[in-house]
C-alpha cells in the first residue's frame, strides 16, 4: 500500500473514531427495505414443480438503468416463465399469464415507481422464453440505453426507440443464441465505439434430460449438480455498427465447449488498453480471457492464478465481479460460489498473475457458511474503500434435509473493507432477513450520493434497499458519455485522487454479478475530504481527461474531449 494510499486510511479511521463508531461498522449506514414504500411489487416466478428442472433454481436478473434519460434510475425485472408438470421439449416454457412476464418500473419524481411494462413492450410474452439474465448498453449510441434479456430457449434485444418504448429487434441483429444463455454483458473488446456482448452460456440441459438426483424417497428429490451435464460455449457478438451483430466466438477464440459459465466480468487487467474478460464457471476451471488487441483473446485463467482456488481445486463460480478493492491501481476478481468453498478474492499482482487472498484479506471466513449469487464492490459507506454485497441463498431448496447445519434461504451478505481486509457488518434488520437470493442491481436509486441495492430473489419478492447514511462521508459521482468512445463511456479507466492523497481507481461498467446489469455511474467516497485533488479519465479511445480540484457532492458530467 502506498504511502499516500496509507494516509487516506488513516484520516477516514480518525473520522470514523470521532463519530464514537467501531471501524467494523461505521458509519452509521442502515440499508432499509423501502419496497413496499416506492411501489415496487415484483414477483420472480420461477414455476417450481417436482420433476426439479435445473432451470428453476437459477433465476432472474434485475437492471438499474436510466431508459428515458430523466435523471432517475429505472428498474427491469427478468421473470421465469409457466412449466408444465411434467414437461416435454415439445412444449415451450409459457410466459402469456402476466404473473410471468418481465417488468419495467418507472421512476416518478416523488420516488415511487410505475408499472409501465405494456406500454415499454418488454413483457416478453412473445418470447415464451425462461427468463435468466439482462444486460444494458446503447449499442447504436443514439443516446438510450438498449436491453439484452437472456435465458432458457433463446435470448432477446430489446431496442430503445427513445419515446417510452423498445422494439424487439433480435432477428435483425442476429443476437438470438440458444440453449441456456446466462449473463451477458456489453463491453467493446477492440475499441472501435461500439459496443459488442459476451453472453454466458451455462450446461447442455432440456427438459428431455432432465435426471432424477436426490434420494429415491418423497421430498428428496434435489436439482441436479452440474456435472451431469456437458459444457456450452459463450458466445461473443461484435457489433457491426449498423444495427446487426456478427458471432465472432472461434474467431476471437472464447469459444471453449467446457466452459458452464454464469457469471461474467470486464476490466483492463494489465493495463494495456484492452478490456480482459472473466468467466465465472460453475465446477470447472473459471477462464480469463486476455484481449490481445488484434480481435483475438488467449485463456489465461490457470497461468493467471484464478482458474482454479489456491488449493487446486474448482468451485461453483456463480458471479462476479472485476474491480480494485485494496486501491492498487489493479483491477482484482471476486468469485462468489457455495457454502463450505469461501468465495474467492483473487489479487492482482501487476505481473499478469493473480494470487487467492480469500483467507488472508478475511473473505473466506465471512462467506464460508454462505452460498453467494449477485454480487459487487462498492463504497458503501463513501471512506474511499470498496466493500462487498452479496445476494444469498442455496441452490438446492431441499439442502436443510442432507445438511442440517446449511440453509436453503440466507441473509445477504455485507464486508466492510478496512484497508484492504474485510469485516462482516449488519447493516440493518435487512441483513437478518433469509431471501433465496439471486440477481442484484446497484445504483444511486435517489441520487442522495450513495449506493443503493436492488435484489431479486427466485420465488419470491423483490427488495429494494435504500442506503442510508452513506452519504454522511463526503462523494463524487461521475457520469461519462463517449464521443470517439461509445457513448456510455463503458471501459473507461477512471482514477479518483482525493484531497488528502487517498487514491482510488474504477472502471465504467454495467455487467456485474450474476445475471444483472447496475448503473454506469461511478460513486467515489472521499472520506472526510470536500474536495477531489484529481479525477483522470482514460477513455477506452486512449484520450485522457482530467478534473482538478474539484468539490465534493456533485455529479461530474464527463464528456469525452475530441481533437
Amino acid at each position: 500500500m502506498t504511502r499516500a494510499a496509507k494516509a487516506g486510511c488513516w484520516l477516514a479511521l480518525c473520522a470514523l473514531a470521532l463519530r464514537g463508531l467501531d471501524s467494523a461498522q461505521a458509519p452509521a449506514v442502515r440499508f432499509t427495505d423501502v419496497t413496499w414504500e416506492v411501489r415496487i411489487d415484483f414477483k420472480q416466478e420461477n414455476s417450481a414443480t417436482s420433476n426439479k428442472y435445473l432451470i428453476e433454481t437459477m433465476g432472474g436478473g434485475v437492471a438499474l438503468l436510466d431508459y428515458d434519460n430523466d435523471g432517475r434510475l429505472d428498474i427491469f425485472f427478468v421473470n421465469g416463465a409457466y412449466l408444465a408438470d411434467p414437461m416435454s421439449d415439445g412444449k415451450l416454457p409459457d410466459k402469456s399469464e402476466p404473473k410471468f412476464w418481465n417488468r419495467l418500473y418507472h421512476q416518478n419524481a416523488d420516488g415511487t415507481f410505475t408499472d409501465v411494462t405494456e406500454k415499454a413492450g418488454l413483457t416478453g410474452m412473445a418470447q415464451n422464453h425462461y427468463g435468466m439474465g439482462v444486460a444494458v448498453g446503447d449499442y447504436d449510441n443514439d443516446g438510450f440505453e438498449d436491453i439484452y434479456v437472456t435465458g432458457y430457449g433463446g435470448n432477446t434485444l430489446y431496442h430503445n426507440n427513445g419515446n417510452g418504448t423498445f422494439t424487439d429487434v433480435t432477428q435483425r441483429a442476429g443476437v438470438g443464441a440458444g440453449g441456456w444463455s446466462a449473463s451477458a454483458g456489453f463491453f467493446d473488446y477492440d475499441n472501435d465505439g461500439k459496443l459488442d456482448l459476451l453472453v454466458t452460456r451455462y450446461v447442455d440441459w432440456t427438459f428431455k434430460t432432465n435426471r432424477y438426483c436426490g434420494e429415491q424417497r418423497p421430498g428428496f428429490r434435489a436439482y441436479c449438480h452440474p456435472d451431469n451435464y456437458d459444457g456450452m460455449t459463450n458466445i461473443l457478438y461484435h457489433n457491426n455498427g449498423d444495427g446487426t451483430f456478427a458471432d465472432v466466438s472461434a474467431k476471437a477464440g472464447i469459444a471453449n465447449p467446457n466452459g458452464k459459465g454464469l457469471g461474467v466480468s470486464f476490466a483492463d487487467y494489465d493495463g494495456d488498453g484492452f478490456t480482459d474478460i472473466f468467466v465465472a464457471n460453475d465446477s470447472v476451471q473459471c477462464f480469463l480471457y486476455h484481449n490481445n488487441g488484434n480481435g483475438t483473446f488467449t485463456e489465461v485463467g490457470l497461468l493467471a492464478g484464478v482458474g482454479y482456488n489456491e488449493d487446486g481445486k474448482t468451485f461453483a463460480g456463480m458471479g462476479t465481479d472485476f474491480s480494485d478493492f485494496d486501491n492498487d491501481g489493479l483491477p482484482d476478481i471476486v468469485v462468489t460460489d457455495l457454502s463450505n468453498e469461501r468465495y474467492m478474492l483473487f489479487h492482482n499482482n501487476g505481473d499478469g498473475t493473480f494470487r487467492d487472498v480469500t483467507n488472508r484479506s478475511g473473505l473466506g471466513r465471512a462467506s464460508l457458511a454462505f452460498s453467494g449469487w449477485s454480487t459487487r464492490f462498492f463504497d458503501y459507506d463513501n471512506d474511499g474503500w470498496k466493500d462487498l454485497f452479496v445476494a444469498q441463498s442455496h441452490v438446492m431448496d431441499t439442502i436443510e434435509k442432507t445438511a442440517p447445519n446449511l440453509r436453503y434461504l440466507e441473509p445477504p451478505l455485507l464486508v466492510h473493507n478496512q484497508a484492504g481486509h474485510f469485516e462482516k457488518v449488519s447493516a440493518g434488520e435487512v441483513f437478518q432477513q433469509p431471501w433465496a437470493g439471486r440477481g442484484a442491481a446497484f445504483g444511486d436509486i435517489d441520487n442522495d450520493g450513495d449506493v443503493d441495492v436492488v435484489v431479486s430473489n427466485v420465488g419470491q419478492k423483490a427488495y429494494v434497499l435504500r442506503n442510508d447514511g452513506g452519504n454522511l462521508n463526503h462523494w463524487i459521482a461521475i457520469e461519462t458519455t463517449g464521443k470517439k468512445s461509445n457513448r456510455d463511456g463503458i471501459g473507461a479507466r477512471i482514477k479518483v485522487v482525493s484531497a488528502s492523497g487517498l487514491t482510488q481507481h474504477y472502471t465504467v461498467n454495467t455487467a456485474v454479478g450474476y445475471l444483472s446489469a447496475s448503473d454506469k455511474r461511478v460513486i467515489a467516497g472521499l472520506g472526510i475530504d470536500s474536495t477531489a485533488k484529481l479525477i483522470e479519465i482514460r477513455w477506452p479511445s486512449g484520450i485522457v481527461q482530467k478534473f482538478e480540484t474539484v468539490r465534493a457532492r456533485q455529479t461530474v458530467k464527463a464528456v469525452e474531449p475530441v481533437p
